[in-house]
């Protein structure tokens, strides 16, 4: 194996994932250890049995949690639930307030990803001139981060009363959100003759250097007219590599969707981003009301899932594809 260091490499990495998948448990027959030796010092020492049980709360508490948290993971399914996740955000009818819309969803998934120890890497911005994005692509890295997140995958609706209106007056607007998992370069191989490739200046903050040269990198994919641009870097080869990321695990994703049924429980179907489509409403007047639509979970607070609280849904999606309530109608 080591006369070959790729497979040695390959190697290393999928023992690297089962140690990772195995520390859990670990840990938790640790914690199941620690609670039996707990209590049995309880009853040497006499402790009546609510004064054991009131002590080793803390512990019980901890162990409850990361069984429902091992739960959860045996619910994924796909090939990928355990990869990275690429996500897309796009603003759509609504206008400026769509564009601010989208912006707000992208620091919320920041701050649900901080939560979690996640790291998110800023692929692509473009940001409008008056207000909010146009887009955005950002790379979540962590812990079948894909896993999670493929519940967040679709339209987005908002109800405000609107900033950008003098009248006051309430809004609906929508933005879009698309999920689809990172994949090794060597799975997925492009043809070169294949791209067209453009680079510019970069739109973005970044400093006076990044908008003085053309550092971004645009790539299309001419045989599937797919674009994907990368902006984030001041070296255009590191742009051009990031997008190329980005293609690639777009392509895979579509060439999944044509070779197996299967993968449209896993990626939905593409909808209008516009009234009827979405997949959850953020009421913020004249009540504040967040609600899933596919699975009915409901949270009355809505600026802390603004800031982050997203767990609770995206607990019930999983649990509510396991039991083969999708795929989605289209």
């Amino acid at each position: 194996m080591w006369e070959d260091g790729k497979r040695a490499q390959e190697y290393l990495k999928k023992q690297g994932a089962l140690r990772e998948k195995s520390r859990p448990l670990q840990e938790l027959e640790n914690l199941i250890e620690e609670a039996e030796v707990f209590l049995e010092l309880a009853d040497e020492e006499g402790l009546d049995e609510d004064e054991a049980v009131s002590e080793a709360k803390p512990i019980i508490a901890d162990i409850k949690e990361r069984l429902e948290k091992m739960e959860l993971e045996t619910l994924f399914g796909g090939s990928y639930d355990f990869n990275d996740a690429i996500v897309s955000f796009h603003p759509g009818a609504g206008g400026l307030e769509s564009q601010d819309w989208a912006e707000m969803l992208l620091r919320m998934y920041n701050r649900w990803c901080e939560q979690r120890g996640y790291q998110v890497e800023l692929v692509d911005l473009l940001i409008d001139d008056e207000a909010g994005i146009k887009s955005a692509t950002i790379i979540v890295r962590g812990h079948a981060a894909y896993g999670y997140l493929q519940a967040e995958k679709g339209v987005h609706r908002m109800i405000r009363i609107s900033p950008f209106d003098t009248s006051k007056r309430r809004h609906t607007s929508f933005a879009s959100v698309d999920v689809i998992p990172e994949v090794e370069e060597e799975e997925f191989v492009i043809n070169p003759d294949d791209l067209k490739i453009d680079t510019f200046r970069s739109s973005g903050a970044g400093g006076q250097h990044v908008n003085k040269t053309d550092s971004a990198v645009r790539i299309t994919h001419i045989p599937t007219n797919i674009v994907v641009s990368c902006q984030n870097d001041r070296s255009q080869h590191n742009n051009r590599r990031q997008a190329m990321r980005v293609l690639q695990a777009r392509l895979a994703e579509l060439n999944r969707r044509e070779q197996v049924e299967e993968i449209n429980a896993e990626r939905g179907y593409q909808r209008e981003i516009g009234f009827g489509s979405q997949i959850r409403t953020y009421t913020f007047q004249p009540f504040t009301l967040v609600k899933d639509h596919r699975t009915g979970v409901e949270i009355g607070q809505v600026e802390a899932v603004m800031n982050g609280l997203l767990d609770p849904f995206i607990e019930a999606y999983l649990r509510w594809k396991a039991r083969g309530m999708i795929p989605l109608k289209k």
